[in-house]
């Protein structure tokens, strides 16, 4: 096979959730435990820091891997899903996989996967891991996908546990309560090995400390060991002054990566690489100062508050569920512009009633959707937006609603491209800068 008929295979016939929803997540890992013991066990042959959580954790898995990367180690980092290239879910050192290694991953294991008939998230898994191991990665930063505990991923014995935070998101497979949600994401842990949450909550702080204590793990909940004195944002860049509650030390860091919700990751990424540093991971407080202003550059991390074009300024956001769509509409308060145009487009799972009544009703409004079966039909979303005051024409492709922002739009306006990672994903760059 080539290359693109090795990602058409693999696209079209291995379920995938990213495109059919539910129908392609299972609570069962057994398919990936099969896959890579056929395969050698592949995950048992680096370390890892694995990465859960509702939100932030595609932010903190690529802050984290910039930091090793800085440190001098040779970095793997899985997450999911890609914006436009499958390739970018696998990386090592900010590269991706190559082409050969997949095309040759699949033609090799091909028998295999038509005997487990796996979904498309379970062989992108194991292919993951295989390339880690093959490649001898000093250390793997590994995203869950979905939940934690029937993920695919959750057969790691990592160095360290991070949960970024627990909020609404996917109910109809991971439960109808922050406690619920928060039992799937605790699935993660493992016995003996420490664990970071992000963002105490008294809704969930005892699901954590149950599972944790049951494990005989440490639990470290981030803020409230670290918290943000003070910060301030420019156009690209994020200044934040870090306090740790132990000593009342403070540190300024400036990231690269200039969303306002990244005050709440980078505490998360502190406190994990303070542990890490315990664990005697040899990582110095410059080179964490280095990663940070970075994380673009060395990881590759698109679509958090990405700045595309000024003049009108054009921003991607991934922001698509209730907790994302509230930091946006944050960020968009705190940034300086006259009107304000929102391309729109959503997936039919998600709480779409309750995130388009959080969306501020002066906006000028394009509503769109992704080519894929999970988008939500973009006359469908018009009328349920009316319905909350919102109001706008429809457009049938995504690059079409971005043109007719972009003719309407002024020099001084504020154009924001959100509601779907597969929205974001479909932006020709090109038509915009």
């Amino acid at each position: 096979m080539t290359y693109e008929q090795t990602i058409e295979y693999l696209f079209t016939r291995l379920p995938m959730f990213s495109r059919i929803g539910a129908a392609a997540f299972k609570k069962d890992i057994t398919n990936t435990i099969r896959l890579c013991q056929a395969i050698g066990n592949p995950q048992d042959a680096f370390k890892s820091v694995h990465i859960a959580g509702t939100n932030g954790k595609g932010s903190t898995s690529h802050m984290l891997a910039a930091i090793f990367q800085t440190a001098g180690y040779k970095t793997g980092l899985y997450t999911s899903p890609h914006l436009h290239d499958f390739r970018e879910r696998i990386k090592i050192n900010g590269d991706m996989i190559t082409r050969e290694f997949v095309t040759a991953f699949v033609e090799e294991n091909q028998s295999l996967i038509e005997d487990i008939e796996p979904s498309f998230f379970e062989i992108t898994v194991a292919m993951a891991f295989k390339y880690f191991a093959q490649e001898q990665v000093d250390i793997a930063i590994v995203e869950v996908g979905l939940g934690g505990r029937f993920d695919s991923t959750n057969i790691i014995i990592p160095e360290l546990s991070v949960i970024t935070n627990i909020s609404f998101d996917h109910m109809n497979l991971l439960g109808d309560t922050l406690e619920k949600i928060a039992f799937e994401k605790a699935g993660i842990i493992k016995p003996g090995v420490p664990v970071v949450v992000g963002e105490s909550d008294i809704r969930t702080n005892e699901v954590f400390e149950s599972k944790a204590a049951g494990l005989n793990c440490h639990l470290y909940f981030a803020d409230r060991h670290i918290f943000i004195a003070d910060w301030e944002i420019s156009p690209h860049l994020l200044t934040v002054e870090a306090t740790s509650s132990s000593n009342n030390e403070k540190t300024r860091y400036q990231l690269d990566l200039n969303g306002i919700y990244q005050i709440k990751n980078v505490v998360t990424v502190l406190q994990a690489a303070h542990l890490l540093q315990e664990q005697g991971w040899k990582i110095s407080a410059s080179h964490i100062h280095k990663a940070l202003m970075m994380v673009r550059k060395l990881t590759g991390l698109h679509g958090r508050w990405e700045i595309i074009r000024e003049h009108p300024l054009v921003v991607l956001d991934v922001g698509h569920n209730e907790a994302g769509i509230r930091q946006l509409m944050r960020q968009i308060e705190i940034t300086d512009h006259l009107e304000l145009h929102i391309v729109l487009g959503m997936v039919k799972d998600k709480e779409v009633e309750t995130i388009l009544s959080l969306l501020p009703k002066h906006a000028h409004y394009y509503f769109t959707k992704a080519q894929i079966p999970r988008a939500l039909p973009e006359e469908q979303l018009q009328k349920m937006a009316a319905l909350c005051g919102l109001q706008g024409n429809a457009y049938q492709e995504v690059n079409q609603a971005v043109r007719a922002a972009l003719s309407t739009a002024g020099k001084k306006d504020l154009l924001v491209i959100c509601g779907s990672l597969f929205v974001v994903g479909e932006v020709n760059l090109a038509l915009v800068q």
